[in-house]
């Protein structure tokens, strides 16, 4: 298993092209499992059952086909992107439970900041309580081709939540989005992927 941390925010494009190169090449047994930690440059990505209707994009951020599941996303700085490229195939993980790993993985990653976050039957994702309600904190999306996962998970650290205006995140128009800066949790992306790495190791 290899972790790797960009120090510069990585353009969209390039990551999607890498990933889907990693996720062969680990198919073909020529490269290890990946988590790769990142920032995007804010944009919106479009899962495979995006609404047109969902995306008002005020701001013109760029907008990418992602070719993952769910609807539309927003990614920017401030935002902790996880990208777990893993053979779920020889690890003899089902889809079903790979979601809930991953739900699994954010929460106890989250309680390392004192943030109680919990899943939803319906809504994909972390979400913790806020006095406006309950709000989400953490998305993710995954593709899996032959047996090989790719994409994966967005944490909101400190981005600009105003961002998110854009677009119904996820298709869930009844919600607001947070992050750990929202909730007084002024922590820096290096205590989160040190929290992310603590906990992936437990649980897969």
């Amino acid at each position: 298993m290899q972790w790797t941390i960009e120090s510069k925010p990585t353009p969209y494009p390039d990551a999607l092209l890498a990933m889907q190169q990693r996720a062969a090449a680990i198919r073909a047994g020529s490269a290890s499992e990946l988590v790769w930690l990142l920032e995007h440059p804010a944009c919106f990505t479009a899962g495979t059952s995006a609404k047109a209707a969902d995306l008002f994009n005020p701001q013109q951020f760029p907008v990418y086909d992602a070719g993952r599941g769910g609807q539309y996303t927003y990614h920017g700085p401030g935002q902790r992107v996880a990208y777990v490229l893993l053979d779920l195939q020889t690890r003899q993980i089902d889809i079903r439970n790979y979601v809930c790993m991953l739900e699994r993985w954010l929460i106890q990653t989250l309680a390392e900041f004192g943030v109680s976050g919990f899943c939803r039957d319906g809504r994909i994702g972390v979400w913790v309580d806020t006095p406006g309600g309950e709000a989400k904190i953490a998305a993710l999306g995954i593709r899996v081709s032959r047996g090989v996962a790719f994409h994966g998970i967005s944490l909101n650290v400190n981005p600009d939540l105003t961002h998110f205006s854009g677009i119904v995140p996820c298709g869930l128009q009844d919600y607001g989005v947070t992050s750990l800066a929202a909730l007084g949790q002024n922590v820096s992306l290096a205590a989160v992927d040190q929290a992310l790495q603590k906990h992936f190791a437990a649980i897969f």
